[in-house]
């Protein structure tokens, strides 16, 4: 049977009837598909809830499909008696669910009863066309009843889009008997192939568009904790009773009132944060980057707060949702398993019958189901507390998973931490247990943080949890990139790192503490966004924490000093020139003694690798590596001393002498086994002002981005080195040798002070660093050496940035003695050693103030945004750099943190 559509509009009947109908449709239908679509948007803007207005876009394309079909089976190749042209339109996929974004493809099934004939391709083609004429993305397929059924049984990506079908318009009754032989099939079908293939392809998306939930830039869509878990929820409830809509009679039994409202929340604002996405890319963009946040956080009516701005509050609701989903999918794991319709390992075999259900460990209520650690109901832990740590002690040591009914009854049983629990001996023990000696403490504490139980029983670490840091050099979000150090810690104290970081890998087994290294890589972090500042904020914290887990006095100084110190290695190393005996003795007396050398070396190594993927490299190991032994070598009380600078250069500061400059080019060499992607550029001259901003201008023109930059004079010569790699972050000239030729010429010639130097090119246009407002910060340190003023310079990162800021030295009549480059994402922070023309430091606080104003107007610009594309900029995070100036040197005391 044949739906009998709605009468067709004059104006499309007329278009029908256009010497063009395929032009003259779409025009029509475009018109009030638009304005459609304009009302769920005004709807959205209004504050509607996230999925009704996906189903308002549903239903404006519903209207419009509808009406495009009574066009091409009415008008143009009208409705046949005979049996082969029966054709149904049925809508699939997030079609077939009622729920669209703007931009979402339409899922669209022609169905036949049998082969294809001349009409029914005829009408198929029309309409596809049109589709795309309206700027539509189809999912198009076109399918007899049997192709159908025969796939499904088979392709569980048909099953899947077939568990949502709907008839839409056409031949109804051959619709309906597709769906019912379709649910039918599942209904007497297996569950668990298909609900193992849905966990097996979630995996795959994750692993495709990131394992890890909280990557700053989530995929909306695909990423872990977003929509597509949600639906791969529905999809299974769909597989196991197929006549119930949206399989609702399935989630009310496998879901809890509140995992229900806990669902419908998560749908609601990640459709609402999906929609807007779409509408302000203009297109189908699911993964939520730093240029659509500012925006998104706008629109959805986030402000800021004290000292979290609103794009990093909409970020941690993000993330807190997205942890949501994934409680949600272990509590449908939890009931599907009772029930034997799911796989043991949730992944690749069938669960046996014949599997012993339950082994009983030696610690009363708990046990090993199915190959994960279990526990006998939520009563167990309200008759002892302390067995919610415990748990994980046993999770820990025999390297288990959660069983689903465990993590259920975790996070059920939550609001047993008091604060006699965080103070229970036993409990602060199992948790200092699990932290410092656990075999796998990244994943036992991830489980913990998962469940909530981390933070709930460490507060400090509670107000971290899902805290997002609006720049581009941090991958992932506070929590996790904590969780990883620790990781990297383990890593190293198990020998897996040696490769990468033989010395860490040395000195960690001589660390005296390691439960003090632990504590302060646990709490390094959790003073970011207080309002005294990341270092003074997460000192006071760390010192409440510790007192409250009963840690003795004199680790928690320790702890407090590794917190409030975690970034004095990194700042020192890449911030200072290592070179310089001051330098040294100044970073030896904040360190104090060996011990503590020993831990900041490997806390800060594993706070940088966990920063994101390619932020470690071996020039930062180098510079960190150089200054540890020369620490050391004062503790040993061996004398710093500087040495020869131009020593290593004899040839070429030779050549220099004769011609007036010379210059040399040769690979970095690795260290610690890791690559160094830089070409080391010298150049000897002889020195005149000016001559550094002429050398840093020329690399700029010619497409060379410096990373580091060292400066030596010695009886009239000076020696530059430069490390310097291309557009893409290689070596310069490592693909072209002739660019490098060029470069050396060019540099030569710059020296000598002959012919024109170019520009650096113009900064191209890039959405995501224009969403950053980067404030310029210029300190000027009078005491950090003892020849030469420090100026410490941040701002927005571009090409020619290094030359600019070099010429402004030279205009000031400063000479710069040494610098040092340094990048934190779209933040470029440098660091120059500058005399004035005399080689003594600046002397007067006018002069000092001009300079300020001076490279703070170089420093001011934002990146440009791609031609008519409007980007919201909002402030970048700056928590990670300009601490040297800002170090507080007095303990923290307990009336500190009284106050």
């Amino acid at each position: 049977m044949t739906a009998a559509p709605p009468p067709l509009d004059d104006r499309l009947l007329e278009a029908a009837r256009a010497a063009d109908p395929r032009a003259a449709v779409a025009a029509v239908l475009k018109e009030g598909y638009d304005a459609a679509r304009a009302r769920a948007e005004r709807k959205l803007e209004a504050g509607m809830n996230g999925r009704d207005v996906a189903r308002l876009y549903a239903a404006a394309a519903d209207e419009m499909l509808i009406a495009l079909w009574a066009v091409a089976t009415e008008t143009l190749w009208p409705v046949s008696p005979v049996e082969s042209e029966r054709l149904a339109l049925v809508a699939v996929g997030g079609s077939g669910r009622r729920v669209l974004a703007p931009y979402s493809d339409l899922d669209l099934l022609f169905l036949r009863p049998g082969k294809a004939t001349p009409r029914g391709e005829k009408v198929v083609e029309f309409v596809l066309y049109v589709l795309w004429d309206l700027g539509a993305k189809v999912g198009p397929s076109a399918r007899s009843v049997d192709e159908c059924l025969t796939l499904a049984k088979t392709d569980m990506t048909v099953r899947t889009t077939l568990l949502e079908a709907r008839f839409l318009a056409g031949d109804e009754g051959l619709a309906e008997l597709m769906i019912r032989r379709f649910r039918d099939m599942v209904e007497k079908s297996d569950p668990r192939p298909f609900i193992a293939a849905k966990l097996e392809e979630r995996d795959l998306r994750h692993e495709k568009a990131g394992a890890i939930r909280y990557k700053v830039e989530p995929n909306v869509k695909d990423g872990k904790g977003g929509l597509r878990d949600l639906n791969s929820l529905f999809w299974i409830a769909r597989s196991l009773a197929p006549d119930s809509r949206l399989g609702a009679t399935v989630m009310d039994e496998l879901f809890t009132a509140r995992e229900r409202r806990t669902s419908d929340e998560a749908f609601d604002f990640l459709w609402r944060v999906r929609i807007h996405m779409h509408l302000i890319a203009g297109r189908a963009e699911e993964k939520l980057t730093f240029d659509l946040q500012p925006e998104v956080a706008r629109r959805m009516g986030w402000r800021g707060r004290g000292d979290e701005p609103a794009v990093e509050r909409f970020m941690r609701r993000y993330f807190l949702v997205a942890r949501d989903v994934g409680a949600l999918t272990r509590a449908m794991s939890a009931k599907l398993e009772a029930r034997h319709q799911k796989t043991a390992s949730g992944l690749s075999r069938l669960m046996s019958p014949f599997r012993p259900n339950r082994r009983r460990l030696d610690v009363p209520g708990l046990s090993i189901d199915q190959g994960r650690l279990s526990v006998d109901g939520p009563e167990v832990f309200q008759a002892d507390p302390v067995k919610l740590l415990t748990l994980f002690v046993q999770a820990d040591k025999h390297d288990l998973d959660l069983h689903p009914d465990a993590y259920s009854a975790v996070t059920r049983s939550l609001s047993l931490v008091t604060p006699k629990l965080r103070r229970d001996p036993a409990a602060t023990r199992a948790f200092l247990d699990i932290l410092a000696h656990g075999q796998r403490p990244y994943r036992t504490l991830t489980l913990m943080n998962e469940t909530g139980l981390l933070g709930r029983f460490l507060p400090e670490w509670g107000r971290i949890v899902g805290q997002t840091q609006f720049n581009m050099y941090h991958a992932y979000t506070v929590d996790e990139h904590t969780l990883q150090a620790i990781g990297v810690i383990n890593d190293i104290a198990r020998g897996k790192l040696k490769a990468d970081h033989p010395m860490a890998s040395e000195i960690v087994h001589l660390i005296d503490d390691m439960e003090a290294l632990m504590l302060g890589m646990l709490l390094h972090d959790v003073g970011k966004g207080g309002e005294r500042g990341q270092l003074e904020d997460g000192a006071i914290a760390a010192r409440r924490a510790c007192e409250r887990l009963g840690v003795d006095p004199r680790r928690i100084e320790l702890v407090v000093w590794l917190v409030r110190s975690h970034l004095a290695l990194s700042d020192y190393a890449q911030k200072r020139d290592v070179s310089d005996p001051a330098t040294v003795r100044a970073f030896a007396e904040l360190v104090g003694d060996p011990e503590r050398l020993r831990m900041l070396l490997v806390l800060t190594v594993a706070d940088i690798r966990a920063v994101g993927p390619g932020v470690w490299n071996g020039w930062k190991g180098q510079l960190m590596r150089t200054l540890y032994n020369q620490v050391a070598a004062l503790f040993r009380g061996e004398d710093v001393a500087r040495e020869d600078p131009l020593g290593d250069h004899p040839a070429l500061v030779a050549r220099a002498r004769e011609a007036g400059a010379a210059a040399e080019a040769q690979p970095t060499p690795a260290v610690e086994g890791l690559p160094v992607q830089t070409t080391q550029i010298s150049i000897a001259a002889a020195d005149r002002p000016g001559l550094f901003a002429d050398l840093a201008q020329t690399m700029a023109a010619l497409g060379a981005d410096i990373v580091d930059a060292r400066v030596a004079t010695s009886e009239g010569i000076v020696l530059d080195v430069f490390r310097v790699q291309d557009g893409a972050g290689l070596p310069y000239g490592q693909a072209e040798p002739r660019r490098l030729k060029t470069l050396l010429e060019a540099l030569e010639r710059a020296a000598r002070g002959e012919g024109r130097i170019g520009k650096a090119p113009e900064p191209a246009a890039n959405a995501r660093k224009a969403a950053f407002e980067v404030r310029p910060v210029v300190m000027i340190d009078h005491h950090a050496s003892e020849a030469a003023t420090v100026v410490e310079v941040s701002g927005a990162d571009r090409p020619g940035l290094l030359a600019a800021l070099s010429r402004v030295f030279s205009d000031q009549g400063l000479n710069i003695r040494s610098a040092h480059v340094a990048s934190f994402g779209e933040r470029a922070v440098d660091s120059f050693y500058v005399v004035d023309r005399k080689g003594r430091k600046i002397g007067s606080e006018a002069v000092a103030q001009d300079l300020r104003d001076a490279l703070e107007a170089v420093l001011d610009s934002r990146a440009p945004a791609p031609a008519g594309r409007k980007v919201v900029a909002a402030r970048a995070s700056a928590r990670d750099v300009s601490e040297l100036g800002r170090r507080a040197r007095k303990p923290v005391s307990s009336k500190t943190e009284a106050r």
